[in-house]
């Protein structure tokens, strides 16, 4: 059967969008849309996104968008970048855009309708930009605001931390590459992941378009491309930035890794804000989820309504003061975060200058394996040591609660069928008598060692309901090739464990499709045919105390610090 693929062109440009084909310095022309430059507005700030999916397109709404920006005041510029949908040049993405990034902003600053003060705006690939431009360090960039995103990612390598030590492959953002990066349009296809070995998947669906994704085969190929031709934007020149962080967002681990290391440098710390939000990388809410398709904003335009107050008004809030320069710096707390089930919190510092570590050691470990409960999560380390294994069966693959992950809040599965898997551990907490509000990083240690020469650590942290259903916290996994303490960051949060609920952390050998299956071996994961089972053992006990360690509030805290209310972002 022939693969089944639909090719993605450019939408219509708005009628009150005016395309321009701004020349890059080597000649290459992008298509450049502008929005509010109109003869009766004089000189104005300037907010410029620079994205790789189709700027006039319903699945970026910048017609929508730029309706707000205007309407404050400013002209909004919406580029394709370079080698997609309309502009010319190359299609490699993740790579190049440090010098487009000057070249348009020089463009802009030139123009009659601006006043040479430039911001940038925009979510996951078109916050990678910006941090390019900043790279770039052009004088009139004053303001950034990058949104579920990070400095350092490199899909279908790593999603939580490119940053941290090895990881499971990326499948899901491999596969973003085939569908994205192959030329200026995108493709729409099922790659059959069944096929071995699984790079086969993939040469059907480019032997069916006709063309390759040069970003895909650098994936596979492990060849790394340098993100940035000019300094780190840690090393750049400081400008204001507002971090837009979804606590259930697939980059999270990453975002929150810029945040911190930018707090590390004085110059940057003095100008970066924060607002975290209960969202997933599609700016799905946890209050709203799952949705149903009257409530789902990528299929309906009045839930899209409701979506962009949210979306843009932290952006609007924030150029006000560091584009226009009508609202005062200290009129911006410096953190802005959901409390999961709560509602919004404001802090002068991330982590809450009141919240505190503590730690749940993994015991019981013979109880692990099975259906919920399983181990036990207790805040006293055990008295003896003892161990559990688990297998990694590849034609057994332990299933994704979520098939795509950058929209994990749209259905928001029950993840409990995956914990009571005889190849999960499963370790839970009793139930709590009182909220249980975690604020800032979790982290787990487990003490794993296996039969094969690699293998891979699959962490997720559940809320246990009552009524037996459990729900994702927070995530994160490690590729290992020695026995030994495993650290895995499973990112940053705010979130309620309410009333009655109970803490679950799962262990596990595989999470398919999202990530590559390990091969058991030292062979190739996308070219073995005949990937190897593996037994992994975790142990616990005072020779190997593997462990969760929280970040909370005190049982008395209201998540505030003085810095202001609890009102979200307008």
């Amino acid at each position: 059967m022939t693969l089944a693929i639909r090719r993605v062109t450019p939408e219509p440009v708005p009628r009150h969008a005016w395309q321009h084909r701004v020349r890059m310095r080597d000649g290459a022309l992008l298509a450049t849309d502008v929005y509010g430059a109109g003869p009766e507005s004089g000189p104005s700030p300037t907010v410029l996104v620079r994205l790789p999916y189709d700027k006039n397109s319903r699945y970026v709404f910048f017609d929508r968008i730029a309706e707000r920006f205007t309407a404050r005041g400013y002209v909004m510029v919406v580029q394709d970048v370079r080698g997609k949908f309309r502009s010319q040049g190359e299609t490699l993405g993740w790579t190049g855009e440090v010098d487009d990034g000057y070249d348009t902003i020089e463009w802009v600053t030139r123009q009659p309708w601006s006043d040479g003060i430039v911001g940038m705006f925009g979510d996951s690939y078109y916050g990678f930009t910006q941090w390019s431009a900043v790279s770039a360090q052009h004088p009139a960039l004053r303001a950034i605001v990058p949104r579920v995103t990070s400095t350092n990612v490199r899909p279908g390598v790593a999603s939580y931390d490119a940053g941290a030590r090895p990881q499971p492959l990326w499948l899901e953002g491999a596969d973003y590459q085939a569908h994205i990066w192959v030329d200026n349009d995108s493709y729409d296809f099922k790659a059959d992941l069944s096929k071995r070995p699984l790079i086969a998947a993939y040469e059907e669906a480019f032997t069916s378009i006709g063309k390759r994704s040069a970003g895909f085969d650098l994936v596979v190929g492990g060849i790394p491309l340098p993100p940035y031709n000019g300094p780190h934007p840690y090393d750049a020149r400081p400008v204001p930035v507002l971090h837009c962080v979804g606590w259930f967002d697939n980059l999270n681990s990453a975002h929150m890794r810029d945040y911190t290391e930018l707090d590390r440098r004085p110059g940057w710390s003095a100008v970066q804000y924060m607002v975290a939000d209960a969202i997933d990388h599609e700016n799905y809410f946890l209050e709203k989820a799952p949705v149903s398709p009257t409530t789902d904003h990528l299929l309906d335009d009045t839930a899209l309504d409701g979506v962009l107050d949210s979306y843009t008004g932290p952006a609007l809030e924030f150029f006000d003061v560091f584009l226009k320069g009508t609202g005062r710096a200290d009129s911006i707390p410096r953190v802005r975060w959901k409390l999961g089930h709560v509602g919004w919190r404001t802090s002068t510092v991330w982590p809450p200058a009141d919240a505190r570590e503590s730690e749940l050691y993994l015991a019981e470990p013979e109880s692990a394996v099975g259906p919920i409960s399983g181990g036990v999560l207790t805040g006293h380390q055990a008295g003896d040591d003892s161990s559990v294994e688990w297998r990694y069966d590849p034609d057994n693959l332990v299933p994704s609660a979520s098939a795509d992950t950058f929209m994990l809040l749209r259905d928001h599965p029950d993840e409990r069928p995956t914990a009571d898997r005889d190849d999960v551990l499963v370790f839970t907490s009793t139930a709590s008598d009182a909220p249980l509000d975690l604020a800032g990083p979790v982290h787990a240690v487990v003490y794993v060692e296996s039969t094969a020469p690699t293998f891979d650590v699959f962490v997720r942290l559940l809320d246990l309901a009552p009524d037996g259903t459990a729900r994702l916290i927070v995530r994160g996994c490690v590729q290992a090739d020695a026995p030994g303490d495993v650290g895995v960051d499973l990112g940053h949060t705010g979130y309620r464990v309410r009333t009655g609920h109970r803490l679950a952390l799962t262990v596990a050998g595989s999470d398919f499709p999202n990530h590559l299956p390990n091969s058991g071996s030292l062979e190739d994961p996308w070219l073995t045919t005949a990937p190897k089972a593996s037994l992994q053992r975790l142990r616990t006990g005072p020779a190997h105390p593997s462990r969760l360690r929280l970040t909370t509030l005190p049982p008395e805290s209201d998540g505030h610090d003085g810095s202001g209310g609890s009102g979200g972002p307008r």
